[in-house]
């Protein structure tokens, strides 16, 4: 029996599944697999990036499903999102064109500007980097520009809903007051470890949903980072699957640390995208609607949070980009 898949609902009315596939981090020959696993075991929420490289391979994987009569486009719900590269009002378009076609849709359910932070367009490269190894940041970056052209996509019809990641309260509220069509979504970093109550209290305020990347740490993030040529020696190494309160939690309900890990942040209204290749953890992932944690539970998961020492996703891979005037990160939330 597929478990039951339950949703938030954005402001606009449209419902975004409270689990869903994420892929970053999934190599080229892993993804398209990784969909059909996901899909089959009832997932109807993909995540995915123009950052990522893989789009195409996700695009067929769900040409084969559509073209087999298995699913009709409007069974799910796909996430994309602007890179960096085109943060620029006059980049949007293109840059979601690029993405629709490697996703061969006719629209996205939603589309992220990815990072307040915009890079120089050099060749389309994602991380542009000088002769010293910098990355080649784009200093004008306007973030309202950026939202207006966002909005157009919606006119356009090319996206059903539009948001934001990884920005901070007062980039959301500066673009939430000059928005003719708000913010739906907030994609964040949040785990047990960083769980950013006064971010999601503050999207919540305004009616903007929050999702949690990472949300169970992210142990392959000294690869990534290694192959965007960061310093993985400077990364915050946690591990919120082998927390004792974790551990003990998980056996008392006979589930595996990351299911606990998953339904704490889901009992809380926030929605998770757990990446994973691996078709057994892809199925354990989504198997977190048979059970609910109990208050004391909860409490004693809440009081795991580090705040914002808890961030994994510091700036070990571009510290130039903490120069910017938008830089994200220096406020804490």
């Amino acid at each position: 029996m597929t478990p039951k898949l339950e949703a938030v609902t954005f402001f606009n009315g449209h419902k975004m599944p409270i689990v869903g596939l994420g892929t970053g981090q999934a190599s080229k020959g892993e993804v398209g697999r990784a969909i059909d696993v996901a899909l089959e075991t009832g997932y109807r929420h993909i995540d995915a990036a123009y950052l990522y490289g893989n789009e195409a391979e996700i695009g067929q994987a769900l040409k084969k499903w559509f073209d087999l009569g298995k699913l009709k486009r409007e069974d799910l719900f796909i996430v994309t999102k602007l890179p960096a590269i085109a943060n620029r009002a006059e980049s949007v378009e293109k840059y979601l064109k690029k993405s629709l076609e490697a996703l061969q849709l006719n629209y996205v359910d939603l589309y992220l500007i990815h990072q307040p932070v915009g890079f120089q367009d050099v060749g389309g490269d994602t991380f542009p980097r000088d002769k010293d190894g910098k990355v080649l940041l784009d200093m004008n970056t306007d973030i309202i520009s950026l939202w207006k052209a966002m909005e157009a996509q919606v006119d356009a019809g090319r996206a059903h809903s539009i948001g934001l990641s990884n920005f901070n309260s007062s980039q959301i509220k500066r673009i939430w007051q000059a928005a003719r069509i708000k913010p739906a979504n907030l994609q964040v970093e949040l785990h047990i470890y960083f769980q950013q109550r006064e971010l999601a209290a503050f999207c919540k305020a305004l009616d903007v949903t929050v999702c949690a990347f990472a949300p169970l740490g992210s142990p392959q993030m000294p690869n990534l980072f290694h192959a965007r040529g960061g310093d993985a020696s400077k990364l915050v190494s946690l591990s919120p699957m082998r927390d004792p309160v974790v551990s003990r939690i998980a056996e008392k309900y006979k589930k595996t640390t990351a299911q606990v890990l998953l339904r704490h942040t889901v009992q809380r209204g926030i929605v998770v995208i757990p990446k994973s290749v691996n078709p057994d953890r892809i199925k354990q992932n989504f198997d977190i609607f048979d059970f609910e944690l109990t208050q004391e539970d909860m409490d004693e998961l809440d009081a795991l949070d580090k705040g914002p020492k808890g961030r994994m996703f510091n700036d070990a891979i571009a510290p130039e980009r903490t120069k910017h005037p938008e830089y994200p990160f220096h406020e804490r939330y």
